[in-house]
């Protein structure tokens, strides 16, 4: 059982997802997770940058570019197994596109769509918040921190 197994993501990651990021950690090393820990903790920078351009294209109402930063944060979110900043992120670029959260619908009424925005910004935020905890957490106790 590896460590990720062990650990309790509950279903803020998907554990198969992340592990896939620990394969490529050189575990002959003294600092055998610092890779994966580099690449983690570079998303979180970079997320925490995305939701203050978020929060500036929602005050300029700018549903393209809202469309834009859910799709950049929903990859990089996707690619580490954060499934929750992923689906909020997901429905951000769908909204900005003036679509239903599934991206099928057409929704004409961009203030609906900032309303939905902001909805899901919040709940991004609330999720990224718990990952980068857990993400915290979890590289302290590898490192025989916690």
């Amino acid at each position: 059982m590896t460590d990720a197994e062990e650990f309790d993501f509950g279903d803020n990651v998907d554990t198969a997802t992340f592990e896939q990021i620990l394969d490529m950690d050189d575990a002959d090393e003294d600092d055998a997770h610092e890779f994966s820990k580099s690449i983690v903790f570079g998303f979180l920078e970079q997320a925490d940058s995305t939701f203050t351009k978020m929060e500036t294209s929602k005050k300029d109402k700018d549903l393209k570019e809202l469309s834009s930063l859910g799709h950049f944060l929903k990859g990089s979110s996707a690619t580490l197994g954060f499934t929750k900043v992923k689906d909020e992120c997901e429905k951000i670029q769908h909204y900005g596109q003036k679509k239903d959260e599934t991206g099928t619908i057409d929704e004409p009424d961009e203030d609906k769509c900032l309303k939905l925005i902001g909805e899901s910004i919040t709940k991004a935020k609330t999720a990224y918040d718990e990952v980068k905890r857990l993400m915290e957490q979890y590289y302290a106790k590898l490192e025989g921190n916690a």
